[in-house]
């Protein structure tokens, strides 16, 4: 007769059989398992090598392009601006060492800077765009025409291109120096604007700014340094808006002209304002923007070419 121990012992023999099963074959596999996984982490290693050799080679030809462009850039802009004026104005996350290269390449094109004005931080903030529209609207020169449109940006860019830009037809000044103070005044002390000492009226303006806008507001402060450059191209005989190349993406200023056919048509935009060849097509378009041209320039995405004259990739 069959006992409840040998029951016992045929159950307890069954599992114990199971389970020495179950250990086998998960070590079997956990071996094929962790082979495979090795052999993907050495392909993985090696095409991150392979990738990290093409960057350096790439950035090593970058270079050496950039290079060549500020040796020949000098001489590609000699005379271009002969006998001009350009007022730069730039925005507070700017680099210097970009607005320093800028105003020496100015200068060997044959022009000269009149001055410069920096826009703060307050001058895009949101929350002070009301502010910033009633200064402006008080400090309207006498017999200057502005825009219908109520934004600060546009209303900030009619006031100061009626001040600091020449007439596009006589080239003479289109206020009073009286007029230009006040603005200027108006505007330092509202906190908006940080002139440099004795600006002068000028032809021609380049808005400098840095690269895309972040944080909270980040669309609006874009949007105004856009429709103020945009405005400031209106009132004389042109504007080139330069940046970083972060500035072409959908929160810069320059992303936002871009998206904008009418701002296109009139202002010149060139994305990459922190390289040599970048440094050469602002002035190149300054150039085309005094022969009424204008164009999308730089490396971004939405650009039509690296710089006036140079192959197109879209119209404009």
């Amino acid at each position: 007769m069959i006992s409840l121990r040998y029951h016992i012992v045929s159950i307890t023999a069954c599992f114990l059989a199971l389970a020495v099963g179950v250990v086998l074959g998960s070590t079997a596999l956990n071996g094929s398992l962790l082979s495979g996984l090795s052999d993907q982490k050495k392909d993985l290693g090696t095409q991150v090598s392979d990738l990290e050799a093409q960057r350096n080679a790439l950035n090593a030809r970058l270079a050496d392009a950039d290079a060549f462009a500020g040796s020949m850039g000098p001489k590609v802009v000699a005379g271009s601006l002969d006998k001009r004026t350009v007022v730069l104005v730039t925005t507070e996350d700017a680099r210097p060492a970009d607005r320093d290269a800028l105003k020496q390449l100015v200068q060997q094109s044959g022009a000269s800077v009149t001055g410069e004005l920096q826009l703060t931080d307050a001058f895009t903030d949101p929350e002070k765009a009301d502010q910033l529209r009633d200064v402006v609207t008080r400090l309207q020169p006498a017999g200057s025409q502005f825009p219908t449109a109520g934004d600060s940006g546009t209303l900030a860019g009619a006031l100061l291109g009626s001040v600091l830009l020449l007439d596009k037809t006589t080239a003479k000044p289109q206020a009073t120096g009286d007029e230009l103070a006040a603005a200027l005044g108006g505007l330092t002390d509202g906190g908006f604007v940080k002139p440099s000492q004795g600006v002068q009226p000028a032809q021609l303006a380049i808005v400098l700014t840095g690269a895309q806008q972040t944080g909270d507001g980040a669309g609006d402060r874009a949007a105004t340094i856009a429709r103020f450059a945009t405005q400031l191209d209106r009132s004389g005989a042109g504007t080139v808006l330069a940046g970083d190349p972060g500035s072409a993406d959908g929160s810069g200023p320059i992303g936002v002209v871009r998206a904008d056919t009418s701002a296109t048509s009139i202002l010149s935009t060139v994305d990459n304002v922190d390289s040599a060849a970048g440094r050469v097509a602002t002035l190149l378009a300054l150039r085309e923007q005094l022969d009424g041209g204008s164009g999308r320039y730089g490396i971004g995405g939405n650009a039509q070419a690296p710089a006036p004259g140079v192959g197109s990739s879209a119209g404009n």
